[in-house]
């Protein structure tokens, strides 16, 4: 059982009242050694805060609302994990509520969570609301994380994908490619125009022409992938390296090039992107770009968190930036190659992150 204020008063000496005001961390001057004495002896005793009484007091719950279109999409449950994480640290909890990409059910689900007692929401690879109406009204703070479509939003997370782009093209360069081709995602996702743009800021500060036939549209998928790299190797003037915007449609790619007789990365390099658990079990592995999920979700967390208690939202796009995972693919010697972590999650790389510049 918890012990109560009265308790805590009791060990240390201090009235109720001063108690009251540094575990409800109130804005009330407490000096450091007596805010540390009682912080000290509550731990000790394993006090536990009421929240349904704090609640009432001040109009908070403590409770975070997390809405996302699909819980089983690859990247959902660790940007989720990186919320919670965060989340647990700060004594939040959280309401998950998922809307399978039907834009009526988010409009429901939305619904639903702000009728419900939360101080906040986020979005995850949330694809169809397009601004912040709902929740203005409401008068709750939100943030979205990994937008998958439409233009830049303020208050947002996303992953740096042009940088991402450039540090794999950068990468085949530094290996001596001049031939390097790309498989795009599909044209509408917010994610395709960024690695393109990446691949192509690349390739001119390298100073390689961007010749317009070596790139390929693709869909995600690994015959998307697949029927891209094949047209590549049609072609008269043949790439040496392929950069494909996902792990899907580079193992798509791999499959072409070796149903051709070719082999990878001896007559042609592969790099992907997303750093998906396939791509260091399949062989030859995989060299990737890290998708910073678990970093965006704990930034997104801490944004909230933010938000509710200065009442001020962030009025930029948040990039955060991962890292090349370099392996088989790409034809790097052993001492280039990227020594695996067993928990990405603790890796202070996650931790580059900027602001979008102004277009």
């Amino acid at each position: 059982m918890s012990p109560k204020l009265e308790d805590i008063a009791n060990r240390t000496g201090f009235s109720i009242a001063t108690i009251s005001r540094v575990l409800s961390n109130s804005q009330y001057p407490v000096k450091m050694a007596v805010r540390e004495q009682i912080l000290q002896a509550a731990h000790e005793m394993g006090y536990k805060p009421n929240l349904s009484a704090r609640s009432l007091r001040t109009d908070r719950t403590n409770t975070i609302g997390i809405l996302v279109d699909d819980l089983m999409s690859p990247f959902t449950p660790p940007v989720v994990r990186g919320i919670q994480d965060y989340l647990k640290d700060k004594d939040f909890m959280n309401l998950i509520v998922n809307s399978d990409w039907d834009p009526e059910q988010e409009r429901s689900a939305l619904d639903a969570l702000i009728s419900r007692p939360v101080d906040g929401m986020i979005f995850v690879e949330y694809s169809h609301l397009t601004s912040n109406e709902a929740l203005e009204k409401a008068n709750k703070p939100g943030v979205f994380v990994h937008r998958l479509f439409g233009t830049k939003i303020n208050n947002s997370i996303v992953p740096d994908d042009c940088y991402g782009a450039e540090l794999a093209v950068k990468h085949l360069v530094s290996l001596g490619h001049r031939k390097i081709a790309y498989i795009n995602g599909p044209e509408s996702w917010h994610n395709s125009k960024e690695r393109l743009s990446g691949y192509r800021d690349e390739l001119e500060r390298s100073g390689i022409a961007f010749n317009p036939d070596w790139v390929m549209p693709g869909d995600w998928e690994v015959d998307g992938g697949s029927l891209a790299a094949k047209r590549l190797l049609q072609l008269n003037d043949r790439p040496t390296a392929i950069f494909a915007g996902n792990d899907l449609m580079a193992l798509g790619a791999i499959y072409a090039i070796q149903d051709a007789g070719l082999s990878v990365p001896r007559d042609i390099a592969v790099v992907g992107y997303d750093n998906r658990e396939f791509t260091r079990i399949v062989r030859p592995r995989i060299t990737t770009v890290v998708m910073p999920v678990y970093e965006m979700g704990r930034i997104a967390a801490e944004m909230l968190l933010n938000q509710i208690a200065e009442g001020k939202r962030e009025d930029d796009e948040i990039k955060v930036k991962g890292e090349l995972i370099v392996r088989d693919t790409c034809g790097a010697d052993e001492s280039r190659k990227t020594k695996e972590k067993s928990d990405y999650q603790t890796s202070p790389r996650w931790m580059l992150l900027h602001k979008h510049p102004e277009s």
